[in-house]
């Protein structure tokens, strides 16, 4: 029976101290997000830095229930706006594109073009599988060290910590915001430890980077599935491969 109690205790100071550095590391990644987002993240488009391009975080257009997803149709609305505005020349809209049957970016560059934005001046990333990806592809493969990130509030500070971290000088608009519940509040603690981590101790990279493209040039307007796409393509959608 003592020799239980022992293991009990154990186990319990174990499970006490793996919940204290759990806690400590979530304190450490919601200060150091937050301090790289202060100064950088704006509302209001009028204080927004002029930039050559804006980086537009993607996600589902719709909900699993199958209504339009709300964080979708505000970024994109504000991608829109600062097109329009012109602080931005033209717009990377970088998602995720690992089947053939589910493609964000070509979503976004819809929704764009409904919007007024020139089909010509979207680029489509279709490796931007996570917010690390997407933004430093932006630089390594789109040539971009100077960019404006839209998506809401709490996306934009934690893609701005990652492109800080990446020595890039980067710029956020926040799209308006959508009402968020608990769980999707500790999924984004959890998103914020694991960019420290990917940043001070993983040292983690883009899935695939792939040949320069120039956003300064027209956007090539091809299908990411389709046979007739070409080598820029097959650079940027993976799950080809």
């Amino acid at each position: 029976m003592a020799a239980l109690r022992r293991f009990a205790f154990r186990s319990l100071a174990v499970v006490a101290l793996l919940g204290a550095g759990v806690a400590s590391l979530a304190w450490v990644a919601q200060a150091r997000v937050a301090a790289a987002a202060r100064e950088r993240a704006f509302d209001d488009l009028a204080l927004v830095p002029r930039a050559p391009v804006a980086l537009v975080l993607g996600c589902a257009p719709r909900t699993r229930e199958g209504r339009p997803n709300l964080y979708f149709e505000r970024r994109m609305d504000a991608a829109a706006e600062l097109f329009k505005a012109q602080v931005v020349g033209a717009l990377i809209a970088s998602g995720d594109n690992q089947r053939a049957d589910y493609d964000e970016p070509s979503a976004m560059k819809a929704a764009l073009v409904a919007r007024g934005v020139p089909p010509e001046r979207i680029h489509c990333d279709y490796a931007g599988f996570r917010t690390l990806d997407s933004v430093v592809r932006a630089a390594e493969v789109f040539g971009q060290r100077r960019f404006v990130i839209v998506s809401q509030r709490f996306h934009n500070e934690r893609a701005l910590y990652l492109a800080r971290a990446h020595g890039l000088d980067a710029y956020a608009y926040d799209a308006a915001a959508v009402g968020r519940g608990g769980l999707a509040r500790a999924r984004e603690c959890a998103a914020r430890a694991a960019a420290l981590l990917d940043v001070h101790v993983l040292g983690a990279a883009p899935k695939f980077l792939g040949p320069a493209i120039d956003v300064s040039a027209p956007a090539i307007d091809a299908q990411p599935w389709s046979n007739e796409s070409t080598a820029h393509v097959d650079a940027l959608a993976p799950a080809r491969r």
